[in-house]
């Protein structure tokens, strides 16, 4: 079963970006492993709350720029 595990900063993404990340990325590994494949195929989108991550030694907050539209 392929297995794809996306983590992305929570709030950062809409409900139709990520129906539309799970459907090509199941095309895409259709494409490489055949349609046998694509009832198997999972893929996870995984939200990370601001400060659950970091990066140069610095806890990480999604700038407002960078967030989905609010009710998207």
């Amino acid at each position: 079963m392929p297995f794809v595990n996306i983590k992305t900063p929570e709030g950062a993404l809409t409900k139709a970006q990520k129906e539309e990340i799970v459907h090509r990325t199941t095309d895409m590994l259709v494409e490489y492993m055949s349609e046998a494949a694509r009832p198997h195929t999972l893929v996870l989108i995984e939200e990370v709350k601001d400060g659950g991550y970091g990066r140069a030694d610095e806890i990480f907050v999604i700038p407002e720029a960078y967030r989905a539209p609010a009710g998207a």
